[in-house]
């Protein structure tokens, strides 16, 4: 069932963007979450569908915005392990391992990193995205590893969400790869939209679908005996998209290793060392890692950074990859 709220724009919203048009009006969503419903065809200006967060509003025009009343998911709190990496007052950053879902969803409800959360926090998190998603600022997918940050209230939650969704921050992240990226580095700039036959999947299209840019450098190729050539890439994310650097990474030609849905299938090797093979095989996940993010503290208004290392059956591959290259 929908919910459905109109408002009527005044002479001081005159050419303002839609997406901040509505902020100023709703102040328990942020700017991101406003372009996810402004995206999905959830707002209307003068019974017009308008799919573009920059459009302009016009004097005296109505707009529309529909939000979908989700059904109510009892989110039980459960003790899992988490590898806090800095903690204060307004954030908590954490070192999310390879596994481990974000927020619940369909098929998990119980096993997630909001669970964990409010079994050590209770209800001293932010609550404006949605009751199953408590500090929950924005995602990494559930076989990526490493840094996330967490909001412990509302006006924190809101001046993240906000560097999120103008992208002022900074976000890269670390992925071996098959073969090598030409050129060696450079950006990575598609629209990603979703696979017609496979909805649970992203794509690159050249005429639809939302802008995404990627950045990325090589740090090392691996050409060895009995191993197929490999690359450690580090990739700089300017926007955000849904499985983004995986799908920018395959339409390179070097997906992931590891990776489920994206990376190579059937692989069949004529001669191979057996230490790799044995990690590949074991691979928990892609081996991509959110190695580091800095932004904005949201209520110190300072610049703070925080990293992490690969850790698991990629961190064993890495070394495996170093050792026979001396």
């Amino acid at each position: 069932m929908n919910k459905t709220t109109t408002f009527f724009s005044k002479d001081t919203d005159k050419n303002q963007r839609l997406d901040k048009f509505l902020a100023g009006k709703l102040n328990n969503h942020t700017r991101s979450q406003i372009k996810r419903i402004i995206l999905s065809n959830g707002v209307k200006i003068d019974k017009r569908i308008v799919n573009s967060a920059s459009e302009k509003v016009r004097v005296g025009s109505q707009v529309e915005i529909s939000f979908v009343e989700e059904k109510e998911i009892k989110i039980r709190p459960k003790k899992i392990d988490l590898d806090i990496v800095y903690e204060d007052k307004d954030i908590i950053i954490i070192n999310k391992p390879s596994g481990l879902t974000v927020h619940p969803g369909a098929g998990n409800i119980d096993n997630t990193l909001v669970n964990a959360l409010l079994y050590k926090y209770k209800n001293n998190l932010s609550d404006i995205n949605n009751k199953t998603r408590p500090g929950i600022v924005h995602r990494i997918d559930k076989d990526t590893s490493g840094i996330i940050v967490v909001a412990k209230n509302n006006i924190t939650h809101s001046k993240l969400g906000e560097q999120f969704s103008k992208h002022n921050l900074v976000r890269k992240y670390r992925c071996l790869v098959w073969g090598v990226v030409r050129p060696l580095s450079g950006t990575i700039k598609t629209f990603i939209t979703r696979d017609k036959k496979n909805r649970q999947l992203m794509r690159v299209s050249e005429i639809s679908g939302r802008k995404a840019i990627t950045n990325y450098k090589t740090i090392k190729v691996f050409d060895l005996k009995e191993i197929p050539k490999i690359s450690l890439i580090e990739c700089e994310l300017e926007t955000g998209r849904t499985h983004q650097i995986r799908v920018h990474l395959k339409y390179k030609g070097s997906p992931i290793l590891g990776d489920k849905k994206y990376g190579k299938k059937n692989l069949k090797f004529k001669k191979i060392n057996t230490d790799f093979n044995n990690i590949l095989k074991n691979l928990d996940g892609q081996a991509l890692h959110a190695q580091t993010l800095e932004f904005t503290h949201p209520t110190k208004n300072m610049w703070v950074s925080f990293e992490s290392k690969v850790s698991g059956e990629f961190k064993k591959m890495l070394n495996l990859l170093n050792n026979l290259s001396g």
